[in-house]
Parts: structure tokens; C-alpha cells; sequence
């Protein structure tokens, strides 16, 4: 029995050299979570498998960079155990690597192995230099989060539509705010106000 246990450990190689700033994702809401929650953050997901030769022989190159990136988040997808998430996330070449940053969303995607690994490097100085992007970091692209949401093999809910304020209860907000553009109408006026049909107008609000 112990010679079974020393054998199972020795064969989590992915678990060996693992830096602060390395983990492994547990689930695909857990994942896209991750990304959303970054910020302007550098996110590197590595798509890897147990049985995978290559994976297994660029993973302490990977560890390496993960030492010397102290700053970049590097996210470990195990094939093996999120085989529905990567079908829908189009993954089905291995190792894999998708680089994500802020609002960009992603900015790279390739596979490589230790005689590409030069691929990788060339991403990391492209996408790691300090800037501030503007907006929210925008994680998964739209179409993988509804592929994710429409698996039913996962537990993934997508939810994240933008709100909608009819027009006229944005402007009568604009108008209650304090130093607010608008001046206040007689309530006589009030029907004239917006115009014909155009309480069924809607703004996005945020977005």
C-alpha cells in the first residue's frame, strides 16, 4: 500500500515547483471568476493533461516563469478532470495557453512545447508590462461563457446581460442628482417632456 501512495505522488507532477501565483482551477465558474476578478492583472491559463509527455517537460519551464513573473496569475486546467470545459472552450490540442489582460480579454493563444517554448516567452514580455486598461477585465469571450452555460454536463451560470433603464427614468435621475444638468419642469409639461413614444425607449446603462 505505502509503494501505491509513493507511486500516486510521484505521478502528480503538475503539483511539483509550484509558485504562490500558481494555481489550479477547480471548476469553469471557478475560472471565469478568476479572470473577471484579475483586473489589469496578466492571467496565463495552462491547459494540461497528466498522461501529456509535453505538458510534463514544459511544466518546470512554466514554474520558472511563474518565479520570475511574481505578478502574472497562472491558472493550471487539468484536461483529465475538465474535459467538458475544454470541449467547450475549444481546447483540443495540449499543452495550450491562453493569455488574458484586463479589458482586452484575450490576447494570445497558442500551443507550444519546450522546443517552441520561445512562443511563450515572446507573450510574456508582450502582454506583462505595466499599464492600466480601461475598463473592467473582461475574462472569457461572450460566445465561450454561453457555450459554458449551455454544457450540461457543468454547473455554470451566465447571467451577466447589461441592464436596461427606460429613458425616461434615466433622465428624471440626471434631474434629481444634485448639480444635474437639468433644470425642473412644471408638471404641466411633464407628458411633453420626452416626446411621443419615447417611453418605450431603452439606453444601456454602464456599457
Amino acid at each position: 500500500m505505502n509503494g501505491n501512495l509513493t507511486i500516486g505522488k510521484a505521478m502528480r507532477w503538475w503539483e511539483k515547483g509550484t509558485q504562490p501565483n500558481m494555481r489550479e482551477v477547480e471548476s469553469a465558474q471557478d475560472l471565469a471568476e478568476s479572470l473577471r476578478s484579475a483586473g489589469d492583472r496578466l492571467v496565463v491559463v495552462d491547459f494540461f493533461s497528466p498522461g501529456c509527455g509535453g505538458c510534463r517537460a514544459l511544466h518546470p519551464k512554466i514554474a520558472q516563469f511563474a518565479e520570475r513573473n511574481p505578478d502574472v496569475l497562472f491558472l493550471q486546467v487539468n484536461y483529465e478532470q475538465h474535459k467538458s470545459m475544454c470541449y467547450s472552450l475549444h481546447v483540443h490540442v495540449l499543452p495550450f495557453f491562453r493569455f488574458y489582460r484586463g479589458a482586452q480579454g484575450r490576447v494570445s493563444s497558442f500551443s507550444c512545447t519546450n522546443a517552441t517554448i520561445k512562443k511563450f516567452k515572446d507573450a510574456l514580455a508582450k502582454h506583462s508590462p505595466d499599464r492600466c486598461s480601461l475598463g473592467p477585465a473582461r475574462g472569457l469571450e461572450e460566445s465561450e461563457l454561453l457555450a459554458l452555460a449551455a454544457n450540461r454536463d457543468l454547473q455554470f451560470t451566465y447571467s451577466d446581460k447589461p441592464t436596461l433603464v427606460p429613458i425616461a427614468e434615466a433622465i428624471k435621475m440626471d434631474a434629481a442628482a444634485i448639480g444635474g444638468p437639468w433644470m425642473p419642469l412644471p408638471s404641466s409639461s411633464a407628458p411633453h417632456f420626452l416626446g411621443q413614444g419615447s417611453e418605450s425607449s431603452l439606453i444601456p446603462s454602464g456599457r
